[in-house]
């Protein structure tokens, strides 16, 4: 693991210009959320859990996208996983979590009125469940994910586009606008199950394949390419960091390492997604509380009251 640190540069490893935006992004929000309060309906009652998401969210887009996790990932396919897990599984609905609800609001309404057309395609539920399964799925076929790993551009632009669809997605599930929500209780629940019926396949055929499927994880070649971009230019990286069984970053052989990956992928989506069948079971509960003032069936006189 010492080789590791002392292989790749401080650039590489920690990835200096994501922290940057993280911050920014961090200074945007709280000034936002705090400065801004009284632009805000809710400007007395910020939720202290609100800024706590913001900042795992912030955490877990950095474990996904920019720590050493990320330089692994090239070497080792199940902490690529656990890096998808990071970013789309739990930095997105972390961030959609700590959203400022009155001003994201005014904003989709402001965009349904000015752009309806756009705001109804988009926004559409069915194209969030689709526009993320297909990404992911896509991604992982064998020749498409080895042709985005050796190409840098690219690669940034599909994670940029795993990471739009993740929202839409997401946004459905959780339903963060109270006026604004699109599927009732029952149906997020069934929308829940779809998304992890329409993952399935992927993992299946990344845990069942009967050999290694990625060339990015098995040729030298190609894995010689992909992790050149983590070093100086004109820098050829040491094979020892190839996980061949042999060298420093060995973990598995690469079969067992690829199935290890599928089962963390498809185990930690099913949880995350049971944890948010939970999380909407709690918000259809509290709307079936009566509000104060509100009559029950137990405040409904009976015949025997009335002959008191």
């Amino acid at each position: 693991m010492a080789d590791f640190f002392s292989t790749y540069s401080f650039r590489a490893l920690w990835t200096p210009e994501l922290i940057v935006v993280l911050l920014f992004t961090a200074l945007i929000y709280y000034g936002i959320t705090f400065k801004k309060r009284s632009t805000l309906e809710e400007a007395d009652k910020v939720p202290v859990r609100r800024n706590i998401y913001f900042v795992l969210g912030l955490a877990a887009l950095y474990f996904g996208w920019g720590s050493p996790l990320y330089v692994a990932g090239h070497s080792i396919i199940t902490l690529h996983m656990t890096q998808m897990v990071f970013a789309y599984f739990a930095a997105v609905p972390l961030f959609i979590l700590a959203l400022p609800k009155p001003l994201v609001q005014s904003v989709m309404d402001t965009w349904q009125r000015k752009a309806e057309w756009t705001y109804r395609i988009i926004m559409n539920p069915i194209i969030g469940l689709i526009t993320f399964n297909a990404l992911f799925s896509f991604y992982h076929i064998p020749v498409v994910f080895d042709e985005v790993m050796q190409a840098p551009v690219l690669h940034s632009l599909y994670q940029g586009a795993l990471f739009a669809s993740a929202w839409l997605m997401w946004w459905h599930m959780l339903s963060p606008l109270p006026s604004g929500y699109k599927l009732p209780d029952l149906r997020r629940i069934v929308y829940i199950f779809a998304n992890g019926i329409l993952i399935t396949p992927a993992c299946a055929m990344i845990i069942f394949a009967g050999s290694p499927l990625y060339e990015t994880y098995t040729n030298p070649a190609v894995w010689s390419e992909v992790m050149a971009y983590c070093l100086p230019p004109g820098t050829s990286p040491p094979t020892s960091m190839m996980n061949d069984g042999t060298g420093t970053m060995s973990f598995l052989d690469a079969h067992s390492d690829q199935q290890l990956a599928g089962v963390v992928m498809k185990i930690s989506q099913e949880l995350v997604y049971v944890t948010t069948i939970g999380y909407v079971f709690k918000q259809w509960l509290a709307k079936e509380q009566p509000k104060e003032g509100e009559w029950t069936i137990s405040d409904i006189p009976t015949d025997a009251d009335r002959l008191k």
